[in-house]
Order: C-alpha cells, then sequence, then structure tokens
C-alpha cells in the first residue's frame, strides 16, 4: 500500500527577490499611490511566486495586491504572469451572494411587482383534476374548485403558526394588555375563516380596532372588543323585601260548583 502526500511548494531564491520586479509591473497598470509596503512573497510552485504588496485603494481596506512572477527552469530571468486585487484576513467584504428567493421578506412586494411561484412549491398542492365534461367544470368553478393549486397541509400549517407567532396572536402587546376577557373568539365582530383554519383564526371586522381586515387568532384581544362596557360599573346592593298595600285589596267571591256553572 502506498500512501501519496503532497509536497509543499519551495520559495524559490530568484523569484522571491524579485521584489522590483513585481513592483514595477504593478506600478505599471495602477496609481503607485495605491500600492503600499511589500508585506510578503508566497510560495505557488516550482519556480512560481506570488509578491503581496498593501493595498492604500479607496474602499479597499484589508486587501492586498498580488503579483505573481516566475522564471524556467537555469534561467535567471523573472517574468510576471499576472497581477490582481486580493482579499486579506482582515479585509472588509461585501456579504455573501444570496438567491433572490432567499432575500426576499415579507413585505418587499411593492406595487406593480411580480411575485412568480416555482411550479414545486411545497406550500401548494394540486386543486383539483379537469374534467372533459363542459358541465362538470362549470358546477366545479361555482364550488371553488377551478384553482389549479390549492394551499398543501405544509403551507396551511406554515401560515397558522406564522400567524400565530405575529401579531395579530396571542402574545402580541395589545393583546397582552387587553383584559382576559376581552378575546377575539368571544368578539361580535370576529368573521370566522372557513376550511380548517376556522377553528383558530377569524378575520376583524371593527372598523375601530386596530386589526380591522387582518386575520387574528381566536385567543387575540384588544380593547374594542364588542362586549366592552364604557359606562360605569353597577354596584349591586342588597334586594329589599316586598310590600303589599292592604288598603287597596278589593276582596273578590268566589264560588266553588260543577264546572260549566
Amino acid at each position: 500500500m502506498t500512501r501519496s502526500t503532497a509536497r509543499a511548494a519551495r520559495l524559490d531564491s530568484v523569484c522571491a527577490k524579485a521584489v522590483d520586479v513585481a513592483y514595477a509591473a504593478l506600478t505599471d497598470a495602477v496609481d503607485p499611490a495605491e500600492v503600499g509596503e511589500h508585506l510578503q512573497a508566497v510560495a505557488e510552485g516550482d519556480r512560481l511566486v506570488t509578491h503581496l504588496f498593501d493595498c492604500h485603494l479607496a474602499g479597499y481596506q484589508g486587501w492586498r495586491w498580488a503579483v505573481t512572477v516566475t522564471r524556467v527552469s537555469r534561467s535567471r530571468q523573472v517574468t510576471v504572469c499576472e497581477a490582481v486585487l486580493l482579499p486579506g484576513p482582515d479585509a472588509l467584504l461585501a456579504p455573501g451572494w444570496l438567491p433572490w428567493h432567499d432575500r426576499l421578506q415579507p413585505g418587499d412586494l411593492g406595487v406593480g411587482d411580480l411575485l412568480p411561484t416555482s411550479f414545486d412549491d411545497d406550500r401548494l398542492a394540486p386543486g383539483y383534476l379537469q374534467s372533459d365534461d363542459p358541465a362538470v367544470e362549470e358546477v366545479s368553478w361555482e364550488l371553488g374548485l377551478g384553482r389549479s393549486r390549492v394551499m398543501s397541509r405544509e403551507g396551511r400549517a406554515d401560515t397558522a403558526q406564522r400567524w400565530y407567532d405575529g401579531e395579530h396572536g396571542p402574545q402580541a402587546p395589545i393583546s397582552v394588555a387587553a383584559p382576559d376577557t376581552a378575546r377575539c373568539g368571544t368578539c361580535g365582530f370576529y368573521l370566522v375563516l372557513a376550511g380548517a383554519l376556522r377553528q383558530a383564526f377569524g378575520v376583524c371586522g371593527n372598523v375601530y380596532a386596530p386589526d380591522d381586515g387582518r386575520v387574528v387568532s381566536v385567543d387575540h384581544g384588544c380593547g374594542a372588543h364588542s362586549e366592552t362596557l364604557t359606562g360605569p360599573a353597577v354596584t349591586p346592593v342588597d334586594e329589599l323585601p316586598t310590600v303589599y298595600d292592604d288598603g287597596e285589596v278589593e276582596t273578590v267571591t268566589v264560588r266553588s260548583g260543577p264546572a260549566g256553572d
């Protein structure tokens, strides 16, 4: 069994001493004021060395100019391969690139924007299978089955969790500050959703409530509850005994006899 080991490149002394050659090639391409002191020489391979210079270019803090030089075997003549600008260990870098669907956040969609949905979106599932009978198709549209895709179980679960944890769930500041009895599920302005989410969510229909027109959880709440009392509380009093006025009582004679007399 053989074991292969990568041999570390040896720093070529001739190329390592060619600092002036690397500097001349670099300043021939960029402004000399943008080139700082020589930092180090790094062996890239056999007779292949990269010289690093400090960068004084505005906006490139921590970056370094890199000039790679080489020579042919048994020659003392050094030639320049390339000169590039590379980030150093402490370079100021832009954030890593993310695809647009990963960068998109709720609320980013503006007026006139288009947001296409991929065909393999896990939040959606096929709505129904089309029929070749026009009468069946007409009934399907009337029943709301004409959509090609509907929300999948996973999509509904994600939506329910997002709504419940958001600003219209039970932990929202306005809900926590509301009385315990002022829950949306007992409010007259609460419009229950249809479908699988009706057990936990509805829409607020109170024009004076901050959640008007928004989906709220059944245990969300606010001070605009339909049964909130606006007048002073009524203090109960002890009930007084019933009193009869005997002076106004009229005596009535009741005759007993067979039915119909």
